[in-house]
């Protein structure tokens, strides 16, 4: 996750500072690796508030707010974070790997299979990398798990189940437009977090079934400083689904911005073994519990590498970045964990699941399992 002790610190700037630019700010001021220099966005006076919020950079890194255009143009910067709203992920993109930069951006990939397709074969005829959030399952939580579904604790892994429920977006966030329009809706907002982490542990999907609905096409926005009050609704809000990956586990999925109120887990997986109980995949470093068929009660799993938020306070959080590391330590020849063939199937999946139109769907991409992140010092 982080580039060898001896390379140089990649230099990184931000396109798009809006909510949570400021948890990459954070996170890259953290890692190894890297080191965030700029900021840009289409409102200079957000990129301006941005370097502002993040302190200057920390760590003896300037930092500056800058022009999308000169963001681009600068030699210096090797990886662009595309922190843009969803609809505009593939047109940031394709302009920062026109550019010559190597590109991380938020999930999605794009905001639709079809121009995430293109964005990746773009990458590839520009010969940079292409990676993208989410990266959450690197952390403790993720990896954790992932060790112990490797160790073979809960024997063959025959089914799982993944709950996205309700984010409550209308009550924080001023405009959460974005997240009811293509690109957003909860299979692609979060989404993402719980299918990457299922691939992180059972590798890729063959197939999706799923039924789709919406609920209110008008729904009202009550977050205390809002900038609109109601949002038009778009895309499907409420979506079940059956998984069946290349390993033949079946896992029971329902994505969801209907569900307000529930006492549904966030992740588990069943095997002839046991049971593993995994937290909120949308954070990185929260307890995993494991349950064998002869315990009485579920055992909290010692996790296998450094929670990376460890004894940091609530103003501190969230942190985001450790994908970005992660491209960085790609330049330098480790495997890339979030990378573009990665992103692509997650994307088809989860845009599967949200067309949920009751046929099944063989899926037309694959991917590697993600290699384990190793231990400091292993």
């Amino acid at each position: 996750m982080t580039a060898p002790a001896s390379a140089a610190p990649v230099s990184v700037g931000l396109i798009g500072c809006g909510n949570i630019s400021g948890a990459y700010a954070r996170g890259l001021a953290r890692l190894d690796g890297v080191r965030l220099v700029a900021c840009a966005d289409v409102d200079q006076a957000r990129a301006a508030a941005a370097v502002k919020r993040a302190g200057g950079g920390g760590r003896g890194y300037g930092l500056r707010a800058e022009t999308v255009d000169a963001l681009l143009a600068d030699p210096d910067i090797g990886i662009v974070v595309n922190l843009t709203p969803p609809l505009f992920h593939a047109e940031v993109s394709a302009a920062a790997l026109a550019a010559g930069k190597h590109v991380y951006t938020e999930k999605p990939v794009a905001a639709t299979f079809g121009e995430a397709v293109k964005i990746v074969d773009e990458a590839a005829r520009a010969q940079r990398l292409l990676g993208s959030a989410p990266d959450t399952f690197l952390g403790s939580a993720g990896q954790t798990a992932r060790a112990v579904v490797d160790s073979g604790r809960l024997g063959e892994i025959v089914g799982a189940s993944a709950f996205v429920t309700h984010s409550h977006a209308e009550m924080w966030h001023p405009d959460p437009t974005f997240l009811f329009q293509p690109g957003g809706g909860p299979s692609l907002d979060m989404g993402p977090y719980y299918v990457a982490a299922l691939v992180n542990l059972l590798g890729p999907v063959r197939s999706v079934f799923s039924v789709s609905r919406n609920g209110a096409a008008v729904r009202p926005v009550f977050a205390p400083d809002r900038t609109v009050e109601e949002i038009r609704v778009e895309i499907p809000t409420h979506s079940s689904a059956v998984l069946t990956f290349e390993s033949g586990t079946v896992a029971t999925v329902l994505m969801s911005f209907e569900v307000w109120h529930h006492e549904l887990p966030h992740l588990e997986l069943y095997g002839t073994l046991g049971a593993l109980a995994i937290p909120d995949p949308d954070k990185y470093d929260d307890q995993v519990r494991v349950r064998l068929h002869a315990d009485e009660q579920w055992q909290a799993v010692e996790p296998v590498i450094t929670p990376l938020t460890a004894g940091l306070p609530d103003d501190q959080l969230p942190l985001r970045g450790p994908g970005v590391a992660d491209l960085a330590a790609a330049l330098a020849g480790a495997p890339q964990r979030c990378g573009a063939e990665f992103a692509l199937h997650v994307l088809e999946v989860l845009e599967t699941i949200a067309d949920g139109d009751g046929t099944p769907h063989q899926m037309t991409t694959t991917c590697s399992r993600p290699a384990p992140v190793a231990a400091a010092g292993a």
